[in-house]
Formats: structure tokens, C-alpha cells, sequence
């Protein structure tokens, strides 16, 4: 199968007339078919970058800053950054609408604002993420080292020095939770889904309210409740399993929309062939849904467990924190890193500050790959992405 890439300004019609295109910012593959073949050639299109329209709209943006400079401060006597900000960026959309309307023409010009608005929203949302990571990394990066992961606060003092020491007993204790969690969540958070997207029943409705309230329920109500029922009532003391069942209660509702969104995606049409089969609501459910929606729960159940790996306030009433380690989440009290941070942010000493913040870290780098890892899967569960299967040769 041979790949001919054309260019939308040299493609003609089949009349033989050339295609007009006022900027060259796509071009299209067509894919060559056998001769006699009723299969129309497939045509796709892939975005290029207009980097002469990108370089102008920087020009206008740098031009607006230096106008801004002048007419702001010096003439008209103003200061102030978010007055500034909000007359430069009126300035730069004005600038940005008329070379392209003297360019390209009036419709032209306004599609180029609509995508300079777009563009600059989405890096103003991204700029205080980048400024998170970016504040986080340079507080604790300098404290990162191989001891940090395998040593606790057993032999370090308040005034040790910043080499003494780690939080390698909170990091066992977070996997350990989250890992409790997640057994508890996923099963649960998945059947959820299904009850709520595949049976027609007069609780559907409920359960689907009753899951919707859960999200919006704070942190500290869920760990006052595994306090109030699970330490004090039962008597069961502080314990890493009890941090679980306060995580469970967060990331069940994130895990069972997300879950009932994914399985809504499935055709229809796949659970009508199994039931015309004669194969019963169960068997459809389990052989032909969930495969099919593999990708995206396992997508749910990621989101899920990134929601609970950083909440602090219910650990406050259930593992109580220790400086030791402590492997086992069902006898004794449990450390964590949401805890580690909270309990040495507010320490008089630089050193244990320090720990503070390479521990948080850790704690946001660990967020960003289970992040990462989703939208991996999501993507590699995605129907366009699946790789054709090789035909055995003959």
C-alpha cells in the first residue's frame, strides 16, 4: 500500500480545478487501493503547524507588551500588575484582528482571535500547575537522595542534621493504604457501574443520588467517620487499614461515575447480538461489557486511587502517624506521607522542613505518574490506536 502525501493548495478536484486554501496548515494522506477495488481511497487529514501565523502572533504580543510599557506607566500615569495584565491583553487580541484581517480578511481574522483566546486560556490554566511542580521540585529536590527511600526517624533528633534520616516508613505506609484501598474500591466501585448502567430497576436511581452525594462529602467527614465507627466504636485503635476504609470512602464515587461513564460508551448493539445469541443479561455483562470497557475501568480505577493518594485530613483520626516503620496495616499506628508533611512543615527545624518538602515531592510524583499511567492506558485502550494484527504469510 503505497502513501502519497498531497498538499491542500496543489489538490484539484475532479473537475480539474485546483482547491484554494488561504493558509497551508493541513495536509492529506491517501491511501493507494488495488485496481477493480470498490473501496474508495481513505483520505485523512493531519494538522501541521503554521509557524509564520505563530511567529506574527508572538510579534503582536511582543509589540502589545512594549505599547503597554509606554501608554501604561508613563502616559497614563497607571500601575498596578493585574490592570496592566488586562489592558496588555486587550491590546494583543486588537493587534493580533487586524494584521489578520489585513491579511486574510475579516472571517479569517475572527477565527484567529477564537484560537488565541483558546490557546492563552488553556496556559493560563496550565501556568499554576507548571508553577506547583515547578516551586515543589526546586524546594525538594536538594534533599533527595537514595536514603531518603529506605530509612524512617527512628535514630534522627529534632536537630539532626539533613543527611540523618527518611521517609521510607511513610512511603510503605501510603502503598500500603492506597493498595487496601484500592481492594476495597474497585470491586466495589465497578459493580456500582454496572448496577447503575445495566439493570432496570427501581434502585438505580437511588444508588446513582446516594454515589453522587459520597463525592461531595469532605475528607475530615469520611475520616470522622471511620473514627467515631471503626477506632473508637469497635475499639480497633489507630491503624493503616483504618486510613483504608477512610481513602475507600473517597475513591469509591470517583471510581463508580467514572466506571458507569465508560460502560454508557459500549454499543448497544454488541449486548443486543449476545442476547440474540441467547446468552443470558449476566453472561453479556461479563463476557461481552466488561472486556470490552477493560481499558477504560482500569482507567477509572487509576483516577480513583490518584484521588485518595494525597488526602491528609482523614489520616489525622485513623493512622495517627509513627516515626518507625510499621509493615503491617492491621496492628498499630501507620505512617504516610500526606502525615510525614503535615507533622514536619510545622517543625522548628530547617532539616526537618527539608524532609517536608522532599517528601512532598515524592508525593506529587507519585500523583503525576498514576496521572500519566491513565492517560496511557486510556489511550492505548482506544479504538483508533489498536495495532492490525499481522496476516500470517502464506
Amino acid at each position: 500500500m503505497s502513501v502519497v502525501d498531497l498538499d491542500l493548495d496543489q489538490a484539484e478536484t475532479p473537475t480539474g480545478r485546483p482547491v484554494s486554501a488561504s493558509t497551508n496548515t493541513h495536509q492529506t494522506t491517501v491511501f493507494a487501493v488495488p485496481a477493480g477495488s470498490d473501496v474508495a481511497p481513505e483520505h485523512r487529514l493531519r494538522a501541521t503547524v503554521p509557524w509564520p501565523q505563530v511567529l506574527l502572533v508572538f510579534g503582536c504580543a511582543v509589540s502589545a507588551y512594549a505599547l503597554m510599557l509606554v501608554g501604561y506607566s508613563y502616559l497614563a500615569g497607571l500601575s498596578g500588575a493585574v490592570g496592566f495584565g488586562i489592558c496588555w491583553y486587550a491590546v494583543f487580541l486588537l493587534m493580533v484582528y487586524v494584521t489578520a484581517r489585513e491579511q486574510e480578511g475579516r472571517q479569517a481574522a475572527s477565527d484567529r482571535v477564537a484560537s488565541v483566546v483558546v490557546c492563552t486560556a488553556a496556559l493560563a490554566l496550565l501556568a499554576p500547575l507548571v508553577h506547583i511542580v515547578g516551586f515543589v521540585v526546586i524546594k525538594g529536590l536538594p534533599e533527595l537522595r537514595p536514603g531518603f527511600f529506605v530509612h524512617d526517624l527512628r535514630t534522627t533528633a529534632a536537630l539532626s542534621d539533613r543527611a540523618s534520616g527518611g521517609a521510607g516508613h511513610a512511603i510503605i505506609g501510603t502503598l500500603e493504604q492506597v493498595g487496601l484501598a484500592v481492594l476495597i474500591v474497585v470491586p466495589l466501585g465497578i459493580v456500582t457501574a454496572v448496577f447503575c448502567n445495566e439493570v432496570r430497576g427501581p434502585l438505580r436511581r437511588p444508588v446513582r443520588m446516594f454515589v453522587d452525594t459520597m463525592s461531595g462529602v469532605p475528607s475530615i467527614v469520611a475520616g470522622l467517620f471511620i473514627y467515631i465507627v471503626w477506632v473508637v466504636g469497635l475499639n480497633q485503635h489507630f491503624s493503616g487499614f483504618a486510613a483504608s476504609l477512610a481513602l475507600a470512602i473517597l475513591m469509591l464515587p470517583s471510581v463508580a461515575r467514572t466506571a458507569e461513564e465508560i460502560l454508557r460508551l459500549v454499543p448497544s448493539g454488541l449486548r443486543e447480538a449476545s442476547l440474540a445469541l441467547g446468552a443470558s443479561q449476566a453472561k453479556t455483562v461479563w463476557s461481552v461489557v466488561l472486556p470490552t470497557a477493560r481499558g477504560g475501568l482500569v482507567t477509572a480505577s487509576v483516577l480513583g486511587v490518584a484521588r485518595g493518594v494525597g488526602e491528609t485530613a482523614p489520616l489525622l483520626m485513623t493512622s495517627f502517624g509513627n516515626k518507625v516503620f510499621n509493615a503491617d496495616p492491621f496492628s498499630g499506628a501507620q505512617a504516610s506521607l500526606p502525615k510525614f508533611v503535615w507533622d514536619y512543615f510545622q517543625a522548628p527545624n530547617q532539616a526537618l522542613v527539608d524532609r517536608a518538602w522532599t517528601a512532598t515531592l515524592v508525593l506529587v510524583a507519585l500523583v503525576l505518574m498514576l496521572f500519566t499511567l491513565a492517560r496511557v492506558i486510556t489511550n492505548r485502550a482506544a479504538p483508533g490506536r489498536r495495532r492490525p494484527r499481522r496476516k500470517a504469510s502464506s
